[in-house]
């Protein structure tokens, strides 16, 4: 069996990709500084530790043959916005320790989570943004903070492939969302956001929308996310990729399909004050389609169907809603 290890692994994409690699027969070895939070890991082996420290970079990467590099200081746009020192320097030093660490102890692949975030703020200004390809990051100029840290991580993949011949896989990820994720507590993003707001608020009630919810995104439901990190780490493709969909829609949009989801209408108060990101962000996948011949491919309708019928049970769980009643003949 290979022997793979998942940082990460207590988080959202991390928990997913761990589930998924077991299922694909690997054995895996999760690390992360929590244990997930929604329900038991099904890694083989799962470690507490904590990967801004060198030694336990080491101890991770033990007898390993192939890393995803999932650990990251990071949340929604709301925090990424208001703690961009810590971002920087723990996901640095998680990043150069993990790398140097699996070059030491013989790790064939490594795989690095970047982000969209990287694309430059100048392409980004208008809702109506043309699709971003992989070539457009260049001349730089990434989202403050946390941008800046996931465009200097590739570019010390790229060295540790060119000094190294360590085996690097970088991907960019786009506004990937789904159950078993933050929903709450300032970490969170859009999808699940508006997912728990739109839960909680009554048939006809108001709920808060940071900007004026013109404001454009896409959107990678979680199992299209994991199968495009697995096709990415088995190709030969050296160079960062985009993984998400090329589907463009407005906030206003995305509060509308849960709004079908959730079988009710909500007032929007809009609060231009609050953190909104660039004006519009959208992935181009020519690449991956050619790289890959594959794209994500679950639509935004059945993902945000799943994933707010789970947060909405959560909510029921914690007692913060009452429990859905069963109508008769359900």
């Amino acid at each position: 069996m290979t022997r793979v290890l998942v940082t990460g692994a207590g988080g959202f994409i991390g928990h997913h990709l761990v589930k998924y690699l077991v299922e694909k027969g690997y054995w895996v070895r999760g690390v992360d500084i929590k244990e997930p939070e929604f329900e038991a890991t099904q890694a083989h082996e799962f470690e507490l530790l904590d990967l801004r420290r060198w030694p336990c970079c080491l101890q991770a990467t033990r007898g390993i043959d192939e890393v995803y590099n999932l650990a990251a200081n990071m949340g929604g746009i709301g925090f990424i916005e208001t703690h961009k020192a810590d971002v920087m320097h723990d996901n640095v030093l998680i990043n150069i320790h993990m790398l140097e660490a699996a070059r030491l102890n013989g790790v064939g692949r490594f795989f690095f989570t970047s982000s969209a975030c990287i694309y430059p703020g100048y392409l980004q200004k208008s809702a109506e943004v043309t699709a971003l390809k992989e070539a457009d990051a260049y001349p730089a100029d990434p989202e403050d903070g946390y941008g800046w840290e996931k465009l200097f991580s590739e570019r010390q993949c790229r060295h540790y492939w060119e000094d190294y011949g360590l085996e690097t896989r970088v991907v960019r990820f786009h506004n990937i969302y789904g159950p078993l994720g933050t929903y709450d507590g300032g970490r969170e993003k859009s999808p699940a956001a508006i997912c728990r707001k739109v839960a909680l608020a009554e048939d006809g009630g108001e709920i808060e929308v940071w900007g004026d919810g013109q404001q454009t995104r896409s959107y990678c439901y979680i199992d299209d996310c994991v199968e495009g990190i697995h096709r990415l780490m088995r190709s030969d493709h050296r160079e960062p990729l985009n993984l998400g969909s090329d589907r463009l829609v407005t906030v206003n949009e995305l509060i509308d399909i849960v709004e079908g989801a959730a079988g009710k209408k909500v007032r929007r108060r809009y609060d231009l004050s609050k953190p909104q990101g660039v004006r519009g962000r959208n992935s181009d996948n020519t690449l991956l389609r050619k790289v890959l011949g594959w794209e994500p491919a679950i639509t935004l309708e059945d993902g945000l169907g799943e994933t707010y019928r789970w947060i909405h049970g959560q909510l029921e769980l914690t007692g913060r809603i009452g429990a859905t009643p069963v109508t008769s003949g359900t």
